[in-house]
Parts: structure tokens; sequence; C-alpha cells
């Protein structure tokens, strides 16, 4: 089932209930799985050290109760019935929110946005909606402070890190809870030279997997989640009818009273294991893309909500009747399983466990590939696993330093009280970056009332800041582990976007006017060779510095020059028929085109024959839809996206230009336009029948044909970034080491690499930035 199909087009309301149920019942595999194994580590690690399980059971019970209303307040409350209507065009996640916030506030930090970028299908901005005096004076002051707009960039970086680290410590803590069920069978103190050794080899099969995309397992996962969840629930109805029928009066909020009250300081550090009850929530939203609002709140609401209630109740029902029990594992999640049914529980609780770390692992693939296309992350290898379902991808490099991680943690640790610290106070993190982000978009997108954003961050901020203490509290008992990774993972980031961003100014700075190039002649002073020049710039306007360095070294091109700007729009996908943007640099005769591919953050960039083809009928397309009124960039100072044409891919050329290549084809609709030469490569334009046609069209595109036979050569440009003199210390570091090493060990970018190395020329400059 093609799950990302149904996009704006085509929404998820207009589908019927068949259509909901089954996304309803895919996401039980793919959203819920870490959620749902919550439960085999939650009382264990609330339980560790701070507190104690007394006679009076108001420890118990004061614990069911924060759960309960943990699980309702933000899950249930927050995520299902709030978050999740803040979606990006159907797209959730940190950098979903950010990337909607940059729309609507122009808080973006990248560098080459244009004006056309807004009449984007899926570029949303409402400013038809009117806001209030607060919200628009909000909105200006974060336009005005350059300051504020790296706050915000720096706060989804930081979600975005601990999203990272939750990536290493959810299937370190989950599979090693899992496997944690052996220490029943086991002398005392024999289980931990088995748990750690089955828990690595889980582990390293599960990230070996990762290769093959989770399209190829993915069927067993729904099952399997949903199997977990009937057997928790089964068992917690049976403890609770067989321990204490009485057990649901601790979901009173008096008992979370008589809790602190009793415990003090002692349970306000245990709050950090109860967090662990709500680990897992944040993929609700992430996952959005790839189904919709309604499945994943009916999934959640009628069906892993429930289970994971009575799951909890029915273990705080027998530990209520089970005060002294032999062994170090007293609270553990197996104790109340009835000692038939361990065995079995335990290859079921071992299944969903991996379930829910592949979900985790999915999610940090997805949400690296992101920061990646909108400039905060390294370029890396991206693989779709799928070709049906596009969300579905997998990065070897970032695959095999989570495993790495994990590992390390899973061994460094050996139990999951460090581990459940380490969780939780990421999982914490990137809960109180939605909720700040979510505050502004209630006031910039929504265009609520600003006592309502003060109302949501003030409610769901106190109860996160709260638990956010409780993990913190626990830095040398575990909790700095997701803090360093997150610091690493910052600094490269950070450092990348910052590398990035300066490159880009002094591409802007020094750009060469368009009156430069007006100054030469027709063949612009040089020899032109045969073939299409494909100059790669990341300027959408004006001439790169990298063009004059190289005619003045090598004085000759090709007969055809494109400018080509690949760039990355915040939106999660651009339509096909909005793909290019297309313009004229100079006067015809010098044959110099601008051709700028726009790609949404989700989307997949084409293949080196298929980019190819639709550049080059994108240029055609243009050529013969251009009037003969139509100016060109003239001078510095006047705005040249309005001379931009946007085009579509071949595919949306209904009745415009297409191109045939070594192919036969007769057409009593269409003009065939070909080379009165026989080349290497048989090329032929398909143009529309138009006796209108002028004669300059004719030969313009007859001489683009004629060098797209010639063959394409593509001129990349090799920059070494380097800090001026009198930067400060902190600015050479950045730039001359981090930015420098990043630079030279990540992957070049996606389009670059499919160029055939034999027509590729990369021209060497030093930018002192």
């Amino acid at each position: 089932m093609d799950i990302e199909s149904w996009g704006r087009e085509n929404p998820i309301k207009k589908e019927s209930w068949r259509t909901v149920l089954a996304l309803a019942y895919q996401s039980l595999g793919v959203v819920y799985g870490d959620l749902s194994t919550s439960p085999l580590y939650v009382y264990k690690s609330t339980f560790a050290e701070d507190i104690h399980h007394s006679e009076s059971n108001e420890e118990i019970f004061g614990v069911l109760s924060f759960v309960f209303w943990t699980l309702t307040l933000i899950p249930l409350l927050k995520y299902v019935f709030i978050v999740l209507r803040a979606d990006d065009n159907g797209e959730g996640g940190t950098f979903a929110l950010y990337s909607l916030l940059c729309r609507h506030a122009r808080v973006s930090t990248l560098p080459n946005g244009q004006l056309a970028d807004e009449d984007l299908y899926e570029y949303k901005n409402d400013r038809k909606l009117s806001a209030d005096r607060i919200g628009m004076s909000l909105k200006s002051t974060l336009e005005k402070h350059r300051f504020l707009k790296k706050i915000l960039l720096i706060l989804a970086l930081i979600g975005t890190c601990m999203v990272i680290g939750d990536g290493v410590l959810t299937p370190a803590i989950s599979v090693f809870s899992a496997v944690s069920g052996l220490e029943l069978s086991m002398a005392k103190h024999h289980h931990q030279y088995v748990e750690v050794p089955v828990a690595c080899v889980i582990l390293v099969f599960l990230f070996f997997l990762q290769h093959y995309g989770t399209h190829r397992i993915g069927f067993l996962f729904a099952p399997i989640v949903i199997t977990w969840l009937f057997c928790i629930s089964a068992i917690g109805l049976y403890n609770i009818f067989h321990w204490n029928p009485h057990v649901y009066q601790a979901l009173s909020p008096y008992y979370m009273y008589k809790f602190l009250k009793k415990t003090q300081r002692g349970g306000w550090m245990s709050l950090g294991g109860i967090l662990l009850c709500i680990t897992g929530s944040e993929a609700m939203f992430a996952d959005l893309g790839h189904f919709s609002q309604l499945s994943i709140q009916i999934a959640f609401t009628f069906v892993v909500y429930p289970s994971l209630i009575l799951a909890y109740m029915g273990q705080a029902a027998y530990l209520s009747k089970h005060h002294v029990i032999q062994g170090d594992y007293h609270i553990g999640f197996y104790v109340s399983v009835p000692e038939k049914l361990r065995y079995p529980v335990l290859a079921i609780a071992i299944l969903a466990a991996v379930v829910g770390s592949q979900a985790i692992i999915t999610g940090t693939f997805s949400i690296i590939k992101q920061c990646s296309a909108l400039g905060c992350f390294p370029r890396v290898k991206i693989v779709h696993t799928s070709s049906k379902i596009h969300g579905q991808i997998y990065i070897p490099e970032i695959n095999w330093t989570l495993m790495l991680l994990c590992l390390a943690v899973t061994i460094g640790f050996r139990d999951t009280k460090h581990i459940s610290n380490a969780s939780g106070l990421a999982v914490i993190t990137v809960m109180l970056v939605t909720t700040c982000f979510m505050s502004l978009v209630i006031v910039l997108c929504w265009h609520k009332n600003v006592l309502l954003a003060i109302c949501f961050i003030f409610f769901f901020g106190s109860i996160e800041a709260l638990y956010f203490s409780a993990s913190l509290i626990k830095f040398l008992e575990g909790a700095w582990v997701p803090i360093v990774l997150s610091l690493i993972f910052l600094v490269v980031m950070y450092s990348w976007h910052y590398g990035t961003l300066k490159k880009y100014e002094f591409d802007v700075e020094n750009k060469i006017p368009i009156n430069w190039l007006l100054t030469l002649s027709p063949n612009l002073g040089i020899t032109r060779v045969r073939g299409i020049g494909l100059i790669h710039t990341e300027l959408v306007s004006g001439i790169p510095a990298i063009f004059s360095h190289f005619v003045t070294n090598l004085p000759a091109f090709h007969q055809v020059l494109v400018f080509l700007c690949v760039k990355s729009v915040p939106v999660p996908h651009v339509r096909p028929e909005e793909r290019f943007l297309v313009g004229r640099i100079g006067p015809k005769e010098y044959r110099v085109y601008r051709c700028i591919a726009r790609y949404g953050y989700r989307d997949i960039h084409m293949d080196d024959v298929e980019f190819e083809k639709d550049l080059v009928c994108s240029i055609a397309e243009f050529i013969r839809s251009e009037g003969p009124a139509q100016s060109f960039e003239a001078a510095e100072g006047i705005d040249d996206n309005e001379k931009l044409t946007v085009i579509g891919t071949t595919s949306t050329h209904v009745d415009g230009v297409t191109m045939c290549e070594d192919i036969d084809t007769k057409d009593t609709e269409m003009i065939e336009i070909s080379s009165p030469e026989v080349p290497r490569k048989r090329v032929r334009f398909l143009v529309p029948e138009s006796p209108q046609m002028d004669l300059s069209v004719r030969a313009e595109l007859q001489e683009l044909m004629e060098a797209r036979e010639a063959g394409m050569a593509f001129i990349l440009g090799h920059c070494y970034v380097r800090a001026k003199r009198g930067s400060s210390l902190i600015k050479k570091l950045v730039v001359d080491i981090g930015y420098d090493f990043l630079r030279r060990n990540c992957r070049g970018p996606t389009y670059a690499l499919s160029f055939p190395r034999a027509s590729t020329l990369e021209v060497g400059m030093i930018y002192h930035v």
C-alpha cells in the first residue's frame, strides 16, 4: 500500500472508513512500537533507587496515578488532539514545525529564498487571516532580530539532536529490558553475564537488517505490536481481578499528592522513571507524513491508550499484594506475568522491542534527511529502500554510527537504571522544544489569541519542566549521555550550517554583475565549442565568480551555457509542474540560461538520466513559450525573480515540448525538429504544431538540440573556505577546522555524484569568509 500517495490532492478525509482503519492498523506497527514497550521498564526504573515499595502501597499507587495522568495529558491531550493539527502540509516532526514557522514569519536562515517560492502549492502563508495586535508585534520582532532567528534555529537543532540521541538510547533500553526476563530463570548475579551478550547480538542483527528496508519485514510489525498489546492488556486484566480489583481508585490525582508528600525529594527524583511511560509519543507527530491525523488518533485512542492503562494498572495490582520478593528484580515487568506465560511473553517482548527500535531508527534517518536537505547536516548517502513508499530510507553512515553508540551504551552501563535516566532526558527535551514551537504556531500560524498560546506553554511546559528537572538531576547517573551526544551533533550541525551560510554570502558578495556579460561579444570573447556546459552554482541570481575564474584561465566554452542551482525550499514536497524556474541571462544570441530546480525536504532527487532530460526539456519549453517581448537579466538592482518562468518536468508537458532519444516517434500533431547531421546520439524535440512559431525560436531549439546531441559537460566548483585575517579564534576553529573537515569527508551533492566522471570538471577557488 503506497501510503505517501495520499497527499493534499487526495486527502484522507475523502477516503472511506476502510482506508482510514487500514492506515490505523499499519500505524500500530510503525508508530507505537516504542510507546507500547514502555511497561517493560517504567516501574523498574522508577523504583530503582530513590523510592521503595512499602506495605502501605502509597508509593505504587502514587506512581500509577502519575503514569495515568501523564499518559492522558501528554500523548492523548497534547499530541493526539492538539499537536497533530500543526502539520506542515501533511508532514510532522520538529523540523516540520520549524518549516511552518519559517513560512509564516520569515525567520528562516536559508539564504537562497525567492519570492517565487511563495507561489508554490504547498507554500501556504495564510496572510488573509488577521492576527491580533500582539501577534503581529511578535511576528515583526522575530523578523527584525537576527539573534531571535538563531535561537529558533538552535532550538530546532537541539530537538533534532535529542531525537538522534533517542535513536541510540531507545534500542538499547527496549532490547535490554526485553531480554531482562532471562533473570527469572537464572541464579543470582549469573544473568548479567547472559543479558548483555544476548542484547548486543540482537542489536547487531537489528542494525544489520536496516539496509534491506522496512518494507520487506514491515508486514510483520503491526501483528507483533497488536499481539504484544493484547498480551499486556490481558495480563493486566487478570492481575486486576485476581489480585486487587480496587486498584482503579489509584487513578485519582489525590494519590499523586500523597505520593509526593510521603516521598518528598526521592519522589521528585523518581519522576525520571515515570517519564519513560511516554517515550515514543513524539513518533505520533514525526510519522504523520506516512499516515493521517485520523488514523493515528483512532489507533492511539481506542487501542494503544487503553492497553497501556490496563498494563500499568495490572502491574500495580500485583505489586500491591507482593511487597517482599526475593531478588533485585522485584519491581520488574516479568514478575507480574503468570509463570506459565513468561517465556512466550518474553519472546513477544523481544520482537516488540525490535519493532519499537526499528521505528526510532527509521525516524532518525528521516529527520537527518530533512536536516541535510535544509543545509543543517553534512551530506550523507541516502538509499531509498522502497520504490513505492518514499519515506523509507537507509543512511549507511548514520546506521553504523548508531549501532556503535548503542552497543557502547549497552556494554558501558549494563543495566536499565542508567540507560533509562539518559533516555528520559532525551525524550522530555524533544517535548519541550515541541511545546515552545507550538506556542508560536498558535499565534503566528493559527492566528489565535496570544493568551491561548500562553496557557498552552504554561500548562504543558510546567508539566514537562517538572519531568525535565527530575531527569537533569540524574546527570551523573546516565543523563549526561544524551547531553554529550547532543552537543557533539549540535557542533557538527551548526558548524556545517555556519560554513554553508558564510560560503553563500561570499558567493553573493563576489558574484559577477550581468553588465560584465554584456560587455562581451555574442561569443563571450572566447571560442564556443559544441555541447551544453552545465555550471553548478548555489546562486539564484547573478553570475558566480567561478565562471569568470574559469573563462580567464581557459578561453573556451560551450555553445549553450546553463547556470544550474539545485536548492531545497521549506516545504515537504514540490509538485512536478513547479519543479523548475527557467530564465535567460543576456540576449538570445548568447544562449545562456538560468535554471533553478526546487525540491522539498522530503522529495527524492531525480537520477542523472531523468534529470538531464527534464532539464533540457524545461529549457526547450521555456524557449517555446517565451514571449517576443520577454526581457533578460539586465543589470544589478533589477529583481530577476520576476523574469523566471515556472516550468514543470517532462511528465507535466501535456501540450509542450518533449524530447526523444534514439526512438522513432511519429506524431501527426507534432512538428519534429531534428539535426541534419548524423550525431552520436540522435535527439529530437517534439513541439506542438504552431504555425505562428517564430523562426528565431525554431533556430534556438535547433541549436539546443544539436548541443544536447554533442553531450553535456558538468562544471562544479571546488571551494576551499578559509577564515579571513583578523577573525576570532572561534571562527577560525569553526571554519578552518570544523567546516573544512566536514566538507572534505562528506559526500558531494546527490545530482553531482550521478554525473559521468569523464564529463565532469572541478574548478578550485579559495573563499576567505
